[in-house]
């Protein structure tokens, strides 16, 4: 199988003198971004969050290119693969084995040879981290020659393209413990300087195999969306990511593009009782109102998503059924229409009255009010809980919305309901959010405490399928097979709500090129598809 285009087989899919990020803003001990075409080969990004590290064995990279470092393979726009280090790849029929070929010509910015042997080094060393890249289900990875990589498996893995496209390979003979922060890879940017909190400064890599970017000088700053809208009316920043919020300001030199995502946004409710239960790291679990599936289902058919997309995110956004909406795994059965009436009728037949008047419905002396929490400071989420909050009170359940910071989510997530934010345009996320044995962890995936033997199957048949029809066909059966499933006509462990667009501001002149479909990431999917940005003559 020796393509230069892989099909979706298995899942799928210089420096601005002067320029410092500050917490306010942008410091000039320079000159403002200029725009003169002498120097139309460089740019400066504004983004609000910073990567922990740039080591993609730790999670860099990871659900988009790592740009540092080359990928075997990576993820088209269209949902398609395409060689990167590899030039082609063999399958075993019995899906365990898998062959690839290395090109020849790849070297990394110290100038080493890229072999098969740095392949199978970075995907051993990323299995050992036990980090964001999940390799539980590879055996070996191991180099028969220069260009020659065989990975053996332990069971057949649907999601494993997805996997490798987003794992930068590393180098052997200069990985270390501050590989993190000084990165050496082939990819096609190297880093130049990183001052924490401040900004990232990368330079083309003048030796990159897939031909030198256009753009050769990028500069990264972190700040917040404020201060980003306001070093782009000041003409200090070329690119900006921004928010719903403030995406309908006008500035003279710029547009904005609303660039399409799987970033949702939804709130997860424990289906477990309040047993006395906690996890191993002492944190309570279950809640006596939401584990009731009338409640969970009330809410999900009460909210109007159509009227927050329009008015919380300005419209910069559209209505959310699931956690894959529009992607060719997604089953499109899972899409509710606002119905207040089965909403409350729901509640009435399963015994809830609200019998002393207050607004609030109960049974058996228990009311139907929770705690919904959010990220102290994330304006987005605290708006969205707020809105579903109002469009619930009249079928009589009341949500208290509270902003906490993340220490206090990952102590609470397991007993009340969290407004979250997930997304990916790739399968692997529908498997972790869901499976049996991940639940109540202390991880972000499934803190409701969701399992079903039913949906374990389909995630199963799904991970282990040989083909994408056949893997799409058990990830829908996953969401909903009809009877039953994850969809909130279902189980409903989640309550979607909205798709964000990722609001960027582009100055004029400059295309950031056909952008993928961007996950949840905070910004940093803005910048994947950095070697293919262009200033016009």
């Amino acid at each position: 199988m020796r393509i230069r285009k892989i099909s979706v087989l298995l899942l799928s899919v210089g420096l601005l003198m002067g320029i410092t990020a500050c917490k306010g803003g942008i410091s000039e001990t320079g000159s403002k971004a200029e725009t003169s075409d002498s120097i139309r080969d460089s740019v400066v990004i504004a983004i609000d969050s910073e990567p922990e590290t740039l080591d993609p064995t730790k999670g860099w990279g990871h659900g988009n290119s790592p740009i540092v470092q080359s990928t075997l393979v990576k993820y088209t726009a269209d949902l398609t693969f395409e060689n990167d280090l590899a030039t082609g790849f063999e399958l075993s029929p019995d899906g365990l084995t898998w062959t690839f070929t290395i090109r020849d010509d790849a070297r990394f910015t110290d100038g080493e040879r890229v072999t098969a042997s740095d392949v199978a080094f970075t995907l051993e060393t990323a299995k050992a981290a036990q980090g964001s890249v999940d390799l539980t289900y590879m055996e070996s990875a191991s180099a028969r020659d220069d260009t020659t990589l065989v990975i053996t498996l332990s069971r057949p893995t649907s999601i494993f393209l997805n996997t490798l496209a987003s794992v930068g390979i590393v180098p052997e003979h200069a990985y270390g413990e501050d590989y993190g922060v000084s990165p050496v890879g082939s990819g096609p940017y190297r880093l130049v300087e990183w001052k924490a909190q401040e900004q990232i400064i990368f330079a083309a890599n003048e030796d990159y195999y897939g031909g030198v970017p256009d753009i050769k000088n990028v500069t990264v700053v972190f700040m917040s969306e404020d201060a980003a809208l306001a070093a782009v009316m000041a003409g200090e920043v070329d690119v900006a990511y921004s928010s719903a919020a403030l995406g309908r300001t006008q500035v003279e030199g710029y547009r904005v593009e609303a660039i399409t995502s799987a970033d949702n946004r939804g709130f997860t409710l424990p289906v477990l009782p309040d047993e006395g239960r906690t996890t191993e790291s002492g944190a309570p679990i279950g809640n006596d109102v939401t584990c009731n599936l009338e409640i969970r289902q009330a809410i999900a058919y009460a909210i109007d998503r159509r009227q927050i997309a329009e008015t919380v995110l300005n419209g910069f956004g559209r209505p959310a059924y699931s956690e894959n909406d529009g992607m060719p795994w997604n089953n499109p059965d899972v899409e509710i229409e606002t119905d207040v009436e089965y909403a409350e009728k729901l509640l009435a037949d399963a015994g809830w009255e609200d019998t002393d008047k207050d607004g609030i419905v109960e049974r058996d002396g228990l009311k139907a009010e929770f705690n919904c929490i959010y990220p102290s400071g994330d304006s987005v989420r605290q708006a969205l809980a707020m809105a579903v909050a109002e469009q619930v009170s009249p079928i009589g359940i009341r949500i208290t919305v509270e902003g906490v910071g993340w220490d206090e989510i990952t102590r609470r997530m397991f007993s009340e309901a969290v407004m979250m934010g997930w997304g990916s345009s790739i399968p692997n996320e529908t498997y972790y959010l869901y499976r049996s044995g991940g639940a109540l962890l202390d991880d972000f995936y499934n803190p409701e405490g969701y399992g079903s033997d039913v949906t374990d199957g389909y995630l199963n048949a799904a991970m282990e399928a040989l083909t994408a029809e056949e893997a799409n066909r058990n990830w829908q059966r996953v969401q909903w097979d009809g009877e039953t499933g994850t969809a909130m006509q279902g189980e409903c462990p989640w309550v979607w709500i909205v798709n964000l667009d990722h609001v960027t501001y582009v100055r004029d002149g400059l295309s950031i090129g056909k952008q993928p479909i961007h996950g949840h990431g905070h910004g940093l999917p803005l910048i994947q598809n950095l070697n293919e940005w262009t200033w016009s003559e």
